[in-house]
């Protein structure tokens, strides 16, 4: 079951993802970044609502407000680098570098998954890069190959560290951990764009965006926080991070990025490596 949860997981990420770089390339990435995670905020606070667990502990929330400055810092390098670059590049880059730090931590504290498993993680991984790859940048305009890798390394990083974060805090406390992480980012960003002195402003082609990206982003984090609770976090780290194939898929559909050979045996990789996933 926590197989499905955490590919879902990977959807919505996907799907939020790519609804945040197109929010990005309206307006100012600070101002997207504010309105999505205030909209997560919400998302948040109705999911500790209807599951009403006991109020958390310190050190959860510490997790928490960690876990939310790094997952402001990638998400915000995330968004420039799907507004500016190849789509197809940044992204797969990112999932790559945010699936090698949790994978480690996991295996360092025990996971033990079994061989079809390991397997499968190990298709994931060429699967992640050759998404990366192939002839083809994307529609006129748009950045180049050397930005786009930056944008998804350093990205990569930050949503490493929220995953790892997110991963810390007891069963009991919910999903608290969540809402202080996103009232960790909204209060990091508002303090750049106040020391910026930066107008808070979404432009109307990039709102509706902007909030889908807060809610799915959000949604796929309780279902991370979910599923990283009940299952090995070295396989559901490898399994959230095969979210560029519906952000990569998204970007042919709007940007007209093109998909090559290449991109596509990445893409049924990801769909072997899954299945191996789910026997071991």
């Amino acid at each position: 079951m926590f197989i499905a949860l955490a590919a879902a997981s990977a959807l919505f990420y996907g799907l939020g993802d790519f609804s945040g770089g197109y929010a990005a390339g309206k307006s100012k990435v600070l101002s997207v970044l504010v309105v999505s995670q205030a909209c997560g905020l919400a998302t948040a606070l109705l999911a500790v609502a209807v599951t009403q667990p006991a109020p958390p502990g310190f050190v959860d929330l510490v997790w928490g407000l960690l876990g939310g400055v790094a997952g402001a810092f990638g998400i915000v390098t995330l968004y420039r680098g799907i507004a500016k670059g190849v789509v197809a590049i940044v992204s797969p880059t990112a999932a790559l570098v945010s699936a090698a730090l949790p994978i480690a931590v996991g295996l360092a504290l025990g996971d033990e998954p079994g061989s079809l498993a390991f397997v499968g993680m190990a298709l994931c991984v060429p699967a992640v890069v050759l998404l990366s790859l192939g002839s083809g940048g994307g529609a006129s305009g748009r950045g180049g190959t050397t930005a786009s890798l930056i944008h998804g390394l350093v990205a990569g990083l930050g949503f490493g560290l929220f995953y790892v974060a997110m991963s810390r805090p007891g069963v009991g406390s919910g999903f608290w951990p969540l809402v202080a992480a996103r009232v960790a980012s909204i209060a990091a960003a508002l303090a750049v764009m106040l020391a910026r002195r930066e107008p808070l402003v979404v432009n109307r082609g990039g709102r509706l965006a902007a909030i889908f990206a807060g809610v799915l982003d959000m949604a796929a984090n309780i279902l991370f926080v979910l599923v990283s609770s009940a299952g090995l976090l070295s396989i559901v780290a490898v399994i959230v991070s095969l979210y560029p194939a519906p952000t990569v898929l998204m970007a042919r559909l709007v940007f007209k990025e093109r998909i090559g050979p290449v991109r596509i045996l990445g893409l049924l990789l990801t769909l072997a490596g899954l299945a191996l996933i789910s026997l071991g």
